[in-house]
């Protein structure tokens, strides 16, 4: 079977499929936010998501499993677009055995992948062993059949894998030989080489011992399989490219990059690195995005700002000085969407995010880039080469300029930054703010110390709209201050409040905060474990401060939106109790004004039968009019009640239960309506999947709802007006219109096989005659590799005696085929000889059977040359 180019989504599918076909069980990518799993900030392997299965903290869906994780690994982020090797973003293929099956059905597989599906050249393949592992030898080389010398022997440091104590093994990796070109040049060059040459493509990790951590080992009763393969590796092997930047699916976003930017690939090295950076980091935000990842100052959401800032300085190199990776993720989703089908869903979201911390990096990067440029200027003035940590932190803390930013501009400018003083610097300034803030808790607020007790902000919500408090304590900035005054942004602390403060799954309450005309926008609230509410916003106008007497009143429309979202909340968790099972609990949940997003434990996706039923239920729910009454009781009354709780919740003594008439129970802080009725319209939106396991539903309700069925309906008007029929005519006049489009294009496939066959026909009459071989080249414009395929197989079907090579151009890259009938093969002239021969002088390669045969070439302006070797080609056989 020959090799061919095979794309990256295709190579993933073929993965899954054939495993599915060995009795897999497909899962689909985990999050890469990690689930239960504090060691990790993202997922970074496709055996990650799989620790509890193999630690047997949770029974396996099945014993052999399959999946293609999406991966991130930024520990040499300094080194992306730099080399061919290093990305942050990549797929990981991998099927995995829990105590099923072992070694000899693993190698076997991964042999028979690789050479018979995919088609990759046996006699290119080398297989590395741990070098005390006689079984893996034995079944490489007995079972298999690979010749000793072709099997590597290697270390524990390369091929045995384990992580402190518990479950380890050794590996059993394969390797492509690529060939010379990407080689070293070594007489020595072999597996193991540190050039590009031997490419790992597989990994095994046989997992059958037990480290007790002191370097003993024993047998595991449940001997397990963990393999991995890169995706993108394999593409390259596949597609014989240089790198993973130049595999077909990363190369479409690389191309987009550079439409808007102006820069070519391949122009420079400096404008390359720019380019892979931008593409690279751009990939991995839209899939940390999409999966649910802000970008914030810790934590992951440090790692995705840190990715789009570095991506969008890189744009500025290229010369670009406006948001424009935002673009860009059009095309990250368009390249993965046939097997990520959520990304579509999450387009819009994705956007905004990507646009929104774009535009304000721009604005932190200005004046940055002006300060940083100054103080540049003063060390070298100096003649200094090591860059003040003191100003680097001043570039980090007043200026918001990243570190990491800093220390990579210094190092194209021959320069180092003193970290060891930036750290401390850092240090004395977290010591000074804590010291500040020490009052104001969990949120880098650690309280507000009222010189009297910690008492708790008392909460009027539940019975009022407005209340009178007195201002506690006040903070502008990251400082406690006595007062804020008009557009200032901080937080009011009050002695009780009508706020409902963001927790559980529910958003807070929007309002003001005013004395007569003096007001402070609050646009957020948070609880600190003191039990004080934070009221975050703006000072719209005037000074409010410590001690004074103001009236805090909510947004009472937004109040309504969240009621109505938070009371059809629990009627849906009830009606997928109803519709699915008892198997069904909330893993997760978010209310906002009149919109809705619900997690819970199912094991498929839902069918649309299902969905609509579910959405019946609720509909039906709203309709009988429940009244909701609302009562705090003892854990213990609410239990005989048959409340529902959250498993992942602890709950005190006393519980608030919100009981829909006997329908829906369940314990709940949030804010709900008094009847089921008013949730007023809900329809779900999507059904998707979050993580193994679990499920999410996203729904609006009441006015949100109405304004969607608005929208709707000016679509169906619009679209009945385009096609000048009525609503209910609508689908049979587009299925008619559908049948036209199929029959025109089966009229314009049929003018086109007799267009190729008319051309065929020309190149034949003229063709030169050399030694009784019809001969003749051709450039068909305007063709693909499909076109070019059709038309030499009929130049082949027309003359057993025709020697053709004809050739498309198409952005700038060559695509050759040579056909060979059936005399001429007789005659020793050979397709595949042919096809290498023009391949080459264009700077290229192929190859293929005798009788037909493809390859491509990358220097245009040697194309004429390549097809006048033709005719001496053929002589020189005959």
């Amino acid at each position: 079977m020959s090799q061919k180019p095979y794309g990256v989504n295709e190579l993933r599918e073929m993965f899954l499929s054939y495993f599915e076909s060995k009795g897999h069980l497909r899962l689909p990518s985990f999050s890469l936010i990690p689930q239960n799993d504090q060691s990790l900030l993202l997922i970074n392997s496709g055996m990650a998501p799989m620790k509890p299965y193999f630690k047997g903290e949770v029974e396996p869906p099945r014993r052999r499993v399959c999946t293609c994780q999406k991966c991130i690994r930024t520990g040499d982020i300094e080194n992306i677009g730099k080399t061919a090797r290093h990305g942050t973003y990549f797929e990981m293929l991998g099927n995995f055995s829990f105590g099923d099956y072992f070694k000899h059905e693993a190698i076997a597989w991964c042999r028979e992948f690789l050479t018979k599906v995919v088609g990759l050249d046996e006699n290119r393949l080398y297989p590395s062993i741990y070098e005390n592992d006689e079984e893996a030898f034995e079944i490489w080389n007995k079972e298999i059949g690979v010749a000793a010398d072709r099997i590597f022997r290697f270390g524990k440091s390369d091929n045995f894998w384990e992580h402190g104590s518990g479950p380890c093994g050794p590996c059993s990796e394969v390797y492509y030989d690529r060939g010379e070109k990407y080689g070293c040049g070594s007489p020595d060059c072999k597996v193991g080489c540190e050039c590009d040459r031997f490419m790992e493509v597989w990994n095994n990790v046989f997992s059958q011992f037990d480290n007790d951590g002191q370097g003993n080992y024993t047998e595991l009763a449940q001997k397990n399989i963990d393999t991995g393969m890169g995706l993108e590796r394999l593409a390259v092997v596949c597609q014989d490219v240089n790198s993973l930047f130049d595999v077909d699916t990363v190369m479409n976003i690389t191309n987009h990059v550079t439409a808007i930017t102006g820069a070519s690939y391949g122009q420079s090295v400096k404008t390359d690195v720019s380019l892979r950076v931008i593409t690279d980091h751009i990939r991995a935000s839209t899939f940390m995005i999409a999966d649910g990842v802000q970008p914030t100052n810790e934590g992951r959401g440090y790692v995705l700002r840190r990715l789009l800032r570095r991506a969008a300085r890189h744009g500025k190199l290229l010369g670009v000085n406006k948001p424009f990776l935002y673009e860009v993720v059009e095309t990250v989703i368009k390249e993965n969407e046939s097997h990520y089908t959520y990304l579509r869903e999450r387009a819009a979201h994705v956007i905004r995010v990507v646009k929104n911390e774009e535009e304000n990096f721009a604005r932190t990067i200005d004046i940055g880039m002006r300060i940083f440029s100054e103080k540049l200027a003063e060390h070298k003035a100096a003649g200094a080469t090591v860059f003040s940590g003191a100003d680097a932190f001043l570039l980090s803390d007043t200026y918001g300029f990243p570190i990491d930013l800093t220390v990579e501009m210094l190092e194209d400018e021959g320069m180092t930054v003193d970290m060891e003083k930036y750290v401390a610097c850092r240090e004395e300034q977290r010591i000074r703010a804590r010291e500040d803030r020490k009052k104001m808790g969990d949120l880098g607020w650690a309280g507000i110390d009222l010189g009297l007790d910690n008492t708790p902000t008392q909460f009027v919500g539940y019975e009022e709209i407005g209340c009178e408090a007195k201002v506690l304590a006040v903070c502008v900035g990251e400082e406690v201050t006595g007062s804020i005054t008009g557009g200032e942004k901080g937080i009011i602390v009050l002695d009780k409040t009508p706020f409902y403060a963001e927790m559980g799954g529910q958003v807070a309450d929007h309002g003001v905060i005013c004395i007569d005309e003096i007001k402070f926008q609050v646009t957020n609230v948070l609880k600190d474990k003191g039990g004080k509410y934070l009221h975050h916003g703006t000072m719209l106008s005037g000074t409010i401060k410590v001690d004074d007497s103001v009236w805090a009143v909510i947004d009472t429309e937004r109040r309504s939106a969240i009621m109505r979202a938070h009371s059809a909340t629990h009627l849906l968790q009830k009606a997928l109790v109803g519709v699915l099972g008892d198997h069904v609990h909330q893993a997760g949940s978010l209310v906002e004004p009149d919109r809705l997003r619900f997690d819970f434990t199912h094991y498929s996706a839902l069918t649309a039968e299902e969905l609509a039923k579910v959405d019946a239920v609720v509909q039906a729910t709203v309709l009988e009019g429940y009244p909701i009454d609302i009562r705090e009781m003892s854990i213990d009354e609410a239990k005989e009640m048959g409340a529902t709780a959250l498993f992942s919740e602890k709950y005190g003594d006393t519980v608030r239960v919100v009981n829909m008439g006997g329908y829906s129970i369940e314990l709940c802080g949030g804010t709900h309506l008094d009847n089921t009725a008013k949730v007023g319209p809900f329809r779900i939106e999507s059904e998707g999947s979050v993580a193994s396991g679990v499920r999410r539903i996203e729904a609006i309700t009441g006015k949100e709802c109405l304004a969607d069925m608005e929208r709707n309906r000016k679509l169906l008007y619009a679209a009945c007006a385009e096609l000048k029929t009525k609503p209910a005519d609508l689908v049979d006049k587009i299925h008619g219109q559908i049948d036209e489009i199929k029959a025109l294009k089966r009229n314009i496939e049929s003018f086109k096989t007799k267009e190729v066959a008319g051309e065929a026909d020309r190149f034949l009459f003229g063709a030169k005659e050399i030694s009784g071989l019809r001969v003749l080249t051709a450039t068909v414009p305007n063709a693909d590799a499909g076109k070019l395929r059709q038309m030499g197989d009929l130049l082949r079907d027309k003359a057993s005696n025709v020697v053709a090579v004809l050739s498309a151009v198409n952005d700038g890259k060559i695509t050759f085929l040579a056909v060979c009938g059936k005399d001429a093969i007789a005659k020793g002239v050979k397709a595949g000889d042919l096809v290498r021969q023009v391949c080459t002088a264009c700077g290229g390669s192929g190859g293929g059977k005798p009788d037909s045969a493809m390859g491509g070439g990358k220097d245009v302006m040697k194309l004429d040359d390549a097809l006048a070797m033709v005719d001496d080609f053929v002589a020189s056989k005959v």
